[in-house]
């Protein structure tokens, strides 16, 4: 990568608002109601499973997709009626989307060469683009002499050649391979933040959500559950289905005690969201796995069913009676707790998070 300054560096980016964007495909409303703000230069990612809505709401911005009611403004401006080629929104795909008959050198200067720059200047703004996502050696290469991360790397310097407003990341990294897909990931969000460019990042993988952005919002059914900073979001949930989407968790049914709540035997202060106000007689615990401690005991009232390596923690299911728990424990204590394991489950969180218990249709299906 070159030392030099970016090409297109701004001194901030575009503010966006959406408002209320309705979008129904026949009996689907993949947008219902959804809004959010994203300050300029802010790096924004929408997370949700499929069919939440995330995408759509990206191509409503990029204006590939109509609205039936609501409102995209960006910097003050309603870009309602104004074409997907005037917004200035530089958009990388999932599938790279790069021109097979071109070279990389091409296909970054691409839109350069739409909005009719002359050759020499496309050509030096394309070179040092290249440069700048790490590739400046491949610039003669065609994208199937290119692995899928350079690829991307390539699709990202022809989105940010036009100097968008907005940058907008469909899911652009979950046809890579785990390593390529780190790389890549720091890559993105350092030239990100280079550029203060302000960014949409479509994903429903939690780990590059919370790993990259600014703030996260959580999409469920075409609405904002939720948007906060990624430890926010993490630690203060304000609805059971982020509190169950973001993170791992286990549903553990809890008593009432005064203000506070019985989590096996242990009086616990509650770390509340916002459907469980006046609901603790029928509430459960949602219980990170951080959340808990184990002490093996052969009188213990749970016992080890499952274990996972994951590194430095091992991840144990204990059975407590009919509710699973998820443990985190280091893996060198975790290799000397066999399965079958009796043990006693402490809860060492400050407080916990409780949620509406589940229906018993509910819990199965789930």
């Amino acid at each position: 990568m070159t030392s030099s300054s970016p090409p297109n560096a701004r001194s901030g980016g575009a503010r966006v608002d959406l408002v209320n964007l309705v979008r129904v495909f026949g009996q689907t409303r993949a947008l219902d109601g959804f809004s959010i703000s994203i300050e300029p230069g802010e790096f924004v990612a929408l997370l949700g499973p499929s069919g939440c809505g995330k995408t759509t709401a990206l191509r409503v911005l990029a204006g590939f997709e109509r609205l039936d009611r609501g409102q995209v403004v960006v910097n003050g401006q309603d870009l309602g009626s104004v074409s997907a080629q005037r917004r200035d929104m530089g958009m990388v795909f999932q599938s790279y989307s790069l021109f097979p008959n071109m070279n990389a050198l091409n296909n970054v200067a691409y839109g350069l060469r739409m909005r009719r720059q002359r050759s020499n200047q496309r050509k030096q703004k394309a070179a040092e683009l290249l440069d700048l996502v790490g590739l400046g050696d491949q610039a003669a290469k065609y994208p199937h002499q290119m692995s899928g991360g350079q690829q991307q790397r390539i699709a990202l310097a022809r989105a940010l050649a036009i100097e968008p407003r907005v940058l907008l990341l469909d899911e652009p990294l979950s046809a890579l391979d785990a390593k390529v897909r780190s790389e890549l990931r720091d890559q993105i969000r350092s030239l990100q933040q280079r550029l203060s460019i302000t960014t949409v990042f479509v994903t429903h993988d939690q780990e590059e959500a919370l790993s990259m952005a600014d703030r996260v919002c959580v999409m469920s059914k075409g609405r904002n559950e939720q948007t906060a900073t990624p430890a926010v979001l993490y630690a203060r949930p304000t609805t059971s289905f982020v509190a169950e989407f973001v993170g791992v968790s286990s549903r553990v049914p809890v008593e009432r005690a005064g203000s506070d709540v019985l989590v096996f035997g242990q009086q616990c202060p509650v770390r509340g969201i916002s459907e469980t106000s006046g609901v603790l007689d029928a509430a459960d615990a949602l219980l990170r796995p951080e959340d808990v401690a184990i002490e093996v005991d052969a009188s213990g009232k749970g016992f080890v069913t499952h274990r996972s390596f994951l590194g430095a923690t091992t991840r144990l299911v204990v059975q407590v009676g009919e509710v699973p728990v998820r443990v985190d424990v280091r893996s060198e204590t975790a290799a000397e707790i066999e399965l079958g394991t009796h043990v006693n489950v402490q809860v060492i969180s400050r407080d916990v998070l409780v949620a509406p218990r589940l229906a018993k249709s509910d819990t199965a299906a789930s």
